[in-house]
């Protein structure tokens, strides 16, 4: 691990990923061991190596699939639904599975095709249900935190775009955790620092089982022309994509960023239909979303 001016055998190795994640989680105040954790696992290398590493380290954490729907060149989320499930069933541990189809009558590509307004891109109607269906499930079922399986690659990738357009309402959310709301969870980072290909291989040397294939929808995506331009810098200046994000917290913390002062928080409401806190008073943008795909079904 040339940014870390380290190299590790196997049995180390396994040993390290964890014990950095626990240094992560006491760091940035991420939870307790007497908080119960939701974690939300998709099949892929990130998610299920975060719920492996969070059970090694005796937390209470259960697993959250959502089925979207989405097919490709395989049954993409029935192949990541088959993996997730081998995973728990092979460790005992507890699942919560939720269709979206059998929940609201439309998968994410049907969302996708009869939405509009800026609903439309398949990846803007998945990023919409997933927070709406993660929030409300850890709400739901009692749940303190909601842990995700970011990575430092995806991290930097999201601080890229937002620096590059100043995104500065999204710029001042992005963090290791961010803070529970009136109606909102806890949301929580934990793999925030470590590279994808250090999460790879995590998982090959655990031998967890885990869906390859990326999204058919991500084909083209901005995310993963960010990700190639950082790799690229990556390449020739080691550790850059680290100290980027690790200097941008910095700034946050020490309240450099002025766009602090320009960014005003909005007030929240709740939902009328689902309850879930919303900056408008009419119904939430998923509420919405899934109103109009209905509408044009009929």
């Amino acid at each position: 691990m040339r940014q870390h001016k380290l190299a590790l055998c196997k049995e180390h190795y396994l040993e390290w990923i964890p014990e950095q994640t626990e240094r992560f989680i006491e760091k940035y105040k991420m939870f307790t061991r007497e908080e119960k954790i939701l974690v939300a696992v998709s099949g892929g290398k990130d998610s299920l190596s975060l719920w492996d590493i969070l059970i090694r380290l005796g937390y209470q954490a259960d697993g959250l699939y959502l089925g979207l729907g989405i097919d490709g060149g395989i049954d993409y989320s029935h192949e990541s639904q088959r993996l997730t499930e081998k995973f728990a069933n092979e460790r005992n541990l507890k699942l919560h599975v939720v269709d979206i189809e059998k929940e609201y009558g439309q998968s994410i590509p049907m969302l996708a095709e009869s939405s509009h307004r800026g609903y439309g891109k398949p990846c803007a109607v998945c990023g919409l249900a997933k927070r709406h269906e993660m929030n409300r499930i850890a709400r739901d079922l009692g749940y303190d935190v909601l842990a995700t399986g970011h990575n430092l690659d995806d991290e930097a990738a999201v601080l890229f775009g937002n620096t590059l357009s100043w995104a500065s309402e999204y710029l001042l959310r992005q963090g290791p955790v961010l803070p529970e709301t009136s109606g909102l969870a806890r949301k929580v980072k934990p793999l925030c620092r470590f590279y994808e290909r250090e999460m790879t291989a995590y998982a090959l040397l655990s031998g967890i089982e885990y869906i390859y294939e990326e999204c058919p929808f991500a084909e083209g995506s901005q995310s993963i022309f960010y990700k190639e331009t950082l790799n690229q810098l990556e390449t020739t200046r080691p550790g850059a994509k680290l100290t980027f994000y690790l200097r941008f917290l910095e700034a946050r913390k020490s309240g450099e960023l002025f766009i602090e002062k320009n960014v005003q928080q909005g007030v929240l409401h709740a939902c009328p239909k689902c309850g879930q806190p919303t900056s408008t008073p009419d119904f939430c943008s998923f509420c919405r979303m899934i109103e109009r795909a209905n509408v044009e079904m009929e």
